[in-house]
């Protein structure tokens, strides 16, 4: 994939891990999950601590359509785990904290004329609770959360709605995030994916999922930005 000339219109960020400390007991969420499924029947062996509640559901919903059950069946179960996780969700996000450099970086960004966005599998609840408390919601042209998509991500849906709320096409953005969902929702998409080495994913975890470049710091954005704008300025000055 070719990124010289490419013009910039959107920056799309991630939430935990990427523009907040990532400091959601996952583990102790992922473990009361598991509970939950087993006292529905299904046999707490089939999940890992080690895979996400998503995943886990993905499991469960091809479980119960081999069985033949009821799809309300399965949507009142997915309602009992989501508020489950919501619960470690609003907890976490009572305690978190802005990253280093995030708030000059979207205010820098937001100078510029770029439109920005967020895009998370928190829940709306906990991420407009992040927001509101650590006021960044003036931030952002449009926020997806886990409710606003039938799949999210590394499924390019989530991303993809995220995109055409901002009215951009994908080689016009770049998605900042820390893990390897992330990155995979960029190169799905054909976007510019930029892994931030400050959260749940090693940088060569980010790598092998297709980010285009790793930043240590998020302030790193902006010089990022100048220099791609920069490429498709001179770019045109050639074909002119």
């Amino acid at each position: 994939m070719r990124y010289e000339g490419l013009a910039i219109k959107a920056v799309v960020f991630d939430l935990d891990g990427t523009l907040i400390e990532f400091n959601l007991d996952y583990k102790s969420a992922r473990a009361e999950v598991i509970q939950l499924l087993g006292t529905r029947g299904f046999p707490q062996s089939l999940f890992s601590i080690k895979e996400s509640v998503f995943e886990m559901l993905k499991k469960v919903q091809i479980i119960m359509k081999n069985n033949t059950k009821d799809l309300k069946e399965f949507a009142r179960l997915k309602e009992a785990v989501l508020a489950l996780l919501e619960k470690y969700e609003l907890k976490s996000a009572s305690s978190t904290r802005l990253l280093s450099g995030a708030f000059e970086t979207l205010k820098a960004l937001r100078k510029t004329g770029l439109k920005l966005a967020l895009f998370t599998v928190n829940s709306q609840k906990s991420t407009n609770y992040i927001l509101e408390a650590l006021q960044l919601r003036g931030f952002f042209d449009a926020v997806v959360t886990r409710e606003s998509v039938p799949m999210v991500k590394p499924n390019p849906i989530h991303l993809e709605t995220t995109l055409k709320a901002l009215k951009v096409k994908p080689e016009e953005a770049l998605i900042v995030g820390d893990s390897v969902w992330d990155m995979k929702s960029a190169q799905e998409l054909g976007a510019f994916a930029v892994g931030t080495i400050t959260g749940v994913s090693s940088p060569e975890e980010l790598t092998r999922a297709g980010a285009n470049c790793l930043i240590s710091s998020l302030t790193d954005l902006i010089v990022l930005v100048e220099k791609l704008n920069a490429a498709q300025s001179r770019e045109g000055v050639k074909t002119s």
